[in-house]
């Protein structure tokens, strides 16, 4: 029987609140650590969640008990973290971003390649259901070969305040400065874990100069990463022949942070999304002249988002404003291969949490791949990490460097081929 996790929660911030319920109820672990720079907010998670406090970063690496750390610090941060834990024989789990380095994203995977220890990144965007449905309808092959797509992040840095002031302190602004394109997992994501062994081979990158907010964008010395872009977008060659286009937003009037495909288009079928409606369409096989179009919202949507839009469609066009759904699940998402113990804990991100943290112990417990492992979300970031670069250097194309596939000694995770305490072997 494999061993149980014992996980130390590295940042007790305002995210981390959201998983230590899950890691804690999850039948492959057996104890939960917390710990923070700021022990007060370590002595606040350990009174609220009933778990015992490790009073460092470096304690947790020295610990023999600890064999797993979940970084939930400032997201630019996370790489030499994770460099660390890996070499000291822990298990990770990061919150996103992986890295803001290339060569730190080069060092990860060569240590989980030397140690066999799992890494898995906490991407919602492969869990979001408009990445299931386009993945299911790809590899059904109803959409043919893929042509293009386009998906983009909006989170308004004024909605973002909180979480960089709680960490940042005095100069939490100029950590807010950090380059949209250094955190571009929750878009590239949504397209490219469609397309199984597809990466990015060449990037463009353009920025908005932000007009508002320059006490956080703009001048130089700015902020800590001399970055003046509010918002960015790259257009991508992919290395199947289709093309992607990414957009970050962090100065945009909207006001929730949200994730979504606009486009997915292939040779036979499209999937389309315009604000509260998903949309499937495909050639007529009965008459290659005509495309049958079928609003696919019921399958994508939780439920109560779907009654609110048909009871009054202003009112459910407000709720998602608001991030109605945001602890939902949708029908698209197959929560038959969950832990039983999950069942009335709070989820998040459009009901993608308890997928993220299960896999991830799944993972931890067999040996094998998470669907996040580091060759996965490599190539989400490293797209992001060159176009930021591009957009720099006003828009020049740039190649963007790919770890290729996970070596062939590692097998990817089947989460529903798991039973729990029964030495998952099945």
């Amino acid at each position: 029987m494999s061993e149980k996790i014992r996980i130390a929660f590295i940042g007790c911030g305002r995210f981390a609140k959201h998983f230590v319920p899950l890691f804690k109820a999850h039948p492959e672990v057996e104890k939960v650590f917390v710990c923070d720079l700021i022990p007060e907010r370590a002595q606040k998670y350990s009174e609220v969640f009933e778990v015992p406090i490790i009073e460092s970063f470096e304690e947790a690496m020295k610990s023999e008990e600890i064999n797993a750390v979940a970084i939930f610090t400032q997201r630019y941060s996370h790489g030499p973290l994770v460099i660390e834990a890996l070499k000291n024989g822990k298990h990770v789990y990061s919150a996103v971003p992986c890295s803001i380095s290339i060569d730190e994203i080069k060092e990860i995977a060569r240590l989980v390649e030397e140690t066999g220890l799992t890494y898995s990144m906490g991407e919602t965007g492969y869990y979001r259901t408009a990445a299931i449905f386009c993945r299911e309808k790809f590899a059904s092959g109803e959409m043919g070969e893929f042509t293009y797509g386009e998906a983009q992040y909006n989170h308004d840095i004024r909605n973002m305040e909180g979480s960089f002031k709680s960490s940042g302190g005095d100069d939490w602004k100029k950590f807010a400065g950090i380059p949209p394109f250094f955190y571009p997992t929750h878009s590239t994501s949504m397209i490219l874990s469609c397309l199984p062994g597809v990466y990015a081979k060449k990037v463009c990158g353009f920025g908005y100069k932000s007009v508002t907010d320059t006490d956080i964008y703009g001048t130089e010395g700015q902020n800590f990463y001399g970055n003046p872009f509010g918002n960015e977008t790259l257009v991508a060659e992919l290395s199947n022949g289709g093309v992607m286009r990414i957009s970050e937003n962090r100065n945009i009037g909207w006001k929730c942070p949200e994730t979504f495909i606009t486009q997915f288009n292939g040779t036979d079928g499209c999937y389309s999304f315009a604000v509260a409606k998903h949309f499937f369409s495909r050639w007529n096989p009965e008459c290659n002249t005509k495309v049958i179009m079928k609003d696919v919202s019921k399958m994508l949507l939780p439920e109560g988002v779907m009654n609110a839009l048909e009871k009054d469609y202003e009112d459910g066009l407000q709720q998602i404003a608001d991030s109605a759904g945001f602890f939902d699940m949708s029908p698209i998402q197959d929560a038959s291969r969950l832990p039983e113990s999950f069942r009335n804990l709070r989820n998040g991100h459009n009901g993608t949490h308890h997928f993220i943290v299960d896999d991830f112990c799944k993972a931890a417990a067999t040996g094998k791949l998470s669907p996040t492992n580091i060759w996965e979300v490599a190539r989400y970031s490293m797209p992001g990490l060159v176009a930021h670069e591009s957009a720099m250097q006003g828009g020049v194309v740039m190649e963007v460097p790919d770890l290729g596939n996970p070596p062939e000694k590692f097998e990817m995770l089947d989460p529903y081929a798991f039973e729990y305490n029964q030495g998952n072997t099945k």
